[in-house]
């Protein structure tokens, strides 16, 4: 088996109920071993007015190779409503990034782990650094924890409180 760690975001219709049904998607292929709280968090490089995210990581144990764990992702991700046309900053009902991979480094023209603007996003690496602070990213060799710490960013990433 090995570890995935995973992001989840969704700005779409019922956004929690959202991150459930992919929640319970990912239990259907693997064992979900940690996950974070949800975040709401500001779009990143969207049009103005575009409603917030919820988000949140998970680490999910498996024995699916990543070009299978994409392609199931990605059919997963249709089946809920994703439209895969007009650019990756669109408002979606869900959307299942693969950040890492155990240890391992992919670099092919479809996939690649760890995910490329993993480190630039706190919206990933906030509730990342929930689950595993101590986790070495495998190309830059540093703790999530430092990474995150680095990052200079203004977006805004708070722990989801629903409104009553």
């Amino acid at each position: 088996m090995v570890k995935y760690y995973l992001s989840l975001g969704s700005n779409l219709g019922n956004r929690k109920s959202n991150l459930q049904e992919a929640i319970f998607f990912l239990e259907s292929i693997g064992k979900i071993v940690d996950i974070s709280s949800i975040y709401e968090t500001s779009p990143v490089g969207m049009k103005p007015g575009t409603g917030t995210f919820l988000n949140l990581a998970l680490a999910l144990e498996t024995n699916i190779q990543p070009h299978d764990m994409l392609l199931r992702i990605k059919r997963f991700e249709k089946e809920m409503g994703r439209e895969n046309r007009g650019g990756r900053d669109r408002s979606r009902t869900i959307d299942i990034d693969i950040l890492l991979y155990g240890h391992l480094i992919v670099s092919e023209k479809d996939l690649i782990i760890p995910h490329p603007r993993m480190t630039e996003r706190a919206f990933v690496l906030v509730p990342l650094n929930e689950i595993a602070p101590e986790v070495i990213h495998p190309v830059l060799k540093k703790k999530m924890i430092n990474i995150l710490k680095e990052l200079h960013s203004s977006e805004n990433v708070d722990k989801y409180r629903k409104k009553s």
